[in-house]
């Protein structure tokens, strides 16, 4: 079982790795640790589970963030509809993308940063996406909301980006024209 212990924290080397292509099909180790970090954002959105272990709940893990530098993440998420969101992505890809941008009102927040950094991380509002799942078979998705928010913040792990590297620096709060808000 993944505990808070084995997710690296902001600074390892490993989150600003380009991570490697897994080959296809995924052999046992890849399809054992998807599994497992399955398990951990099960786990982390049980109150009971997570309070006994010590867990910070997550909606999204990527293997750069357990020292796997391969591309290679899992998502668990209800959106604002009530429908779910549960995917392993393998080699995962925005194949297309809206102009218009997206935000999580209360800012995005990420299982390797043990720290709060304000401000708005500006991402596309609707995106086309592609991967394959742990049995090797392809995947493609329309995500729009949190579900877009969230794979667009583990496909930044897999390009050795983290969520503050979008935060405007000289004003944190700043908006695009048009930008949607996304309670979370």
């Amino acid at each position: 079982m993944l505990l808070m212990k084995d997710i690296i924290r902001d600074g390892h080397p490993t989150l600003r790795k380009i991570a490697k292509e897994v080959p296809l099909p995924p052999d046992p180790a890849d399809i054992e640790t998807l599994k497992s970090m399955e398990e951990f954002l099960i786990n982390s959105q049980d109150p009971v589970i997570s309070d006994k272990y010590g867990l910070r709940g997550g909606v999204g893990l990527a293997a750069p963030q357990i020292n796997v530098p391969k591309r290679m993440f899992v998502m668990r998420l209800t959106d604002e509809k009530g429908e779910e969101y549960n995917y392993s992505f393998i080699n995962p890809k925005i194949i297309s993308h809206s102009v218009e941008k997206s935000y999580l009102t209360s800012g995005e927040g990420c299982l390797s940063v043990d720290r709060n950094i304000p401000g708005y991380v500006l991402r596309y509002a609707r995106i086309t996406v592609k991967g394959f799942n742990e049995k090797g078979e392809e995947l493609k998705l329309r995500l729009r909301g949190l579900p877009a928010i969230v794979f667009q913040h583990e496909l930044d792990h897999l390009n050795g980006v983290m969520f503050y590297d979008h935060i405007n620096k000289k004003n944190p709060f700043q908006l695009n024209e048009n930008a949607i808000p996304i309670e979370n």
